[in-house]
Formats: structure tokens, sequence, C-alpha cells
């Protein structure tokens, strides 16, 4: 009996050194701050109708996960999954279609479509894996020209728009909630003469969620999962697409089963922070000198030289002030973490 104690504690004291001695590039947490892993991630998606990856957009680690769960998830369901996606804006689904169906070319697709400056390293492995497997990628967001009229004239100027442009984004009038927490932050970073711009930034970020649940909403299939990617702020704290999504729901007798998932960054993976305990069903932390797939890009107002924050946007980074940047054909982000 001896020995067998000696021996127990001798496998606690290795299981102790070689944790201590160990580097891991994430850590999974549940909405409470109790450890989790991945497995728990993968059983809790494959009951879900929704599943938001909400990302940091630069990470290597959210990519690389959001690709494993997309294959389990197929595994998984049989097939029976749908992605979805902020990084594609709904005038490229044409594109993803033909692409996806194997009508165009790789290279003709990536030629002709507005991806993002990272697409390459980031988000073309999912989208290669859905043309492989033959699975529904949809395009949700809204196109970048109509966020920006929100950011210069509000949701007014969307009433010029003609019937075949509202086809690519949320029904309106849209129904809007300044005082959710996602939007509350964006506007209160400005005070004074910058008033004007806090009020219509966080409408832009709006219009963008809106149109992602509405396509999401839109594209649902009886026991299918939708596996959506978002960056964190769209979705944390069961905010801007959640919520909306929710919103739209409401119409059906069904209430959806809805999963979220958000990374954030830590100094100490040991455990979750404290302004990090609810943001989401899983936290995925990730240490916070985790290299990145690009440079943070630098942030960009229009009309920008006499804007400045009055205090900066945690959580919200400095992608969250560029919703109206003009990048040709860069399809960047614009307005979130």
């Amino acid at each position: 009996m001896k020995i067998k104690a000696h021996i127990g504690i001798i496998a606690i004291f290795v299981l102790l050194v070689s944790a201590k001695s160990d580097k891991p590039a994430y850590r999974v947490f549940n909405s409470k701050g109790r450890v989790a892993d991945y497995g728990d991630i993968l059983k809790a998606a494959r009951n879900a109708d929704v599943v938001f990856f909400g990302e940091d957009h630069t990470n290597p680690i959210c990519h690389w996960l959001e690709l494993q769960l997309a294959k389990d998830l197929y595994k998984e369901k049989k097939g029976q999954l749908i992605i979805g996606a902020e990084m594609f804006e709904r005038d490229n689904q044409l594109l993803l279609n033909e692409y996806i169906s194997s009508m165009i070319r790789k290279k003709d697709f990536e030629a002709e479509a507005k991806l993002w400056p990272n697409y390459k390293t980031d988000y073309a492995p999912i989208v290669d894996f859905a043309a492989k497997k033959g699975v529904k990628f949809i395009a949700t967001n809204i196109p970048r020209r109509y966020s920006a009229i929100v950011n210069l004239k509000g949701f007014e100027g969307l009433d010029s728009i003609n019937s075949l442009e509202r086809g690519m984004i949320a029904p309106l009038p849209l129904k809007y909630n300044p005082e959710l927490n996602c939007y509350k932050k964006i506007r209160d970073m400005f005070t004074g003469s910058q008033t004007h711009m806090g009020d219509n930034l966080p409408k832009a970020q709006a219009i963008k969620d809106a149109t992602m649940a509405h396509f999401i909403l839109k594209n649902l299939n009886d026991g299918y999962v939708f596996y959506h990617i978002n960056g964190s702020y769209h979705s944390e704290n069961y905010e801007g697409i959640v919520w909306y999504l929710k919103e739209y729901n409401k119409r059906n007798a069904t209430e959806l089963k809805i999963l979220t998932i958000t990374t954030v960054e830590q100094d100490d993976l040991d455990e979750l922070e404290k302004d990090n305990l609810g943001k989401a069903d899983f936290i995925v932390c990730i240490p916070e000198d985790m290299t990145k797939t690009q440079e943070a890009s630098a942030p960009a107002i229009t009309p920008a030289p006499a804007i400045t924050p009055s205090a900066p946007l945690k959580n919200a980074k400095a992608d969250t002030v560029k919703n109206d940047t003009t990048q040709s054909g860069s399809g960047g982000d614009d307005d979130d973490d």
C-alpha cells in the first residue's frame, strides 16, 4: 500500500512539474471561469443551431481553432454544416457560390472577390475546406459602402438606396438599442463636437450586426449547425449579432440554441481574469505575446483630422473606429475587434 501511495504522489508531482514547464498556446474556460477544453466546445457546438466564434482577426490560434472546429463539426454532423463569415460582404456571395461549387478556379475567385489582407493565411484554409467538402458558405456582412453611408448620415442615409441594394442589408427600418453596451462603448468615445460621429459610428456597427444576423437566420436549415466567424466585439456578452438574431427569431415559434465562443488575451493563462468572465459560453484565452498574422493597422476615421477618441475603448482596440475607411479592393476589417 505504501509503495502505491508513493507512486501516486510521484505521479502527481510529475504532472504538476510538467504543467508548470509547459507553454500552452491557449486555454479554454467556461463563462464562469471554470477550466474547460476543446472537447467541451465541440460537444456543445454539435448540439447548437448557431455557433459564433468571436476571433481576434490577427491571432493565428484563433484561425487554427476555427478551422479545426469546422472540420470536427463537419464530421460530427455528418456534413450538416453551414459556414458564414463577417469577412465576406453580401455582394461577394455569387463568387463564393461559384468557387464552392467548383464553377470557377481558386485564382479567379481570389482575383475578383473583396478579400481581407490576411485572407490567404487566415481565411483561405476554411473557405478551401468548404469548397472541398461542398459546404455552403454564406457571405453575411453588409457591403462596406452602405455601412459607410450610415457612418456619415445615420440610418436615414439608406433611404435613398434601391430595392436591389436593400436586398444586401438587414430589413429597414432597423430596430436599434443605443444602450446596448457594445454600442454605448463606441458612442462614449466621443464628446462635444465629436458627438455626431459618436452617434453614427455605433449605428454603422449595428447595421453590420443586424445584416449578419439577418442572413444567418435566412440560411438556417433544420438539423444543420450554422457556424459563424466574426470579430469578437460583434458577439461577445451576447450582444451585437447575437442580440439581433434573437430579435429576428422572435417571429418564429422555436427558440434558437445559440453557442458563443470568444477569444481574449492574457499575460497569465492560469485563471480567467475578472473582466473576461461571462463574455461568452466559452472563452479561449491566448497569451498576450502570441505572434500575429499581420500588423495591426492604425485607426482610420473619415472625416479624420479633428477626430480623436476621448477615451480608449477597452476590448474594442484600434479597429473599432475604422468604419468608413475605403480600402480599395482589400475588404479589410473596418469597425470591430
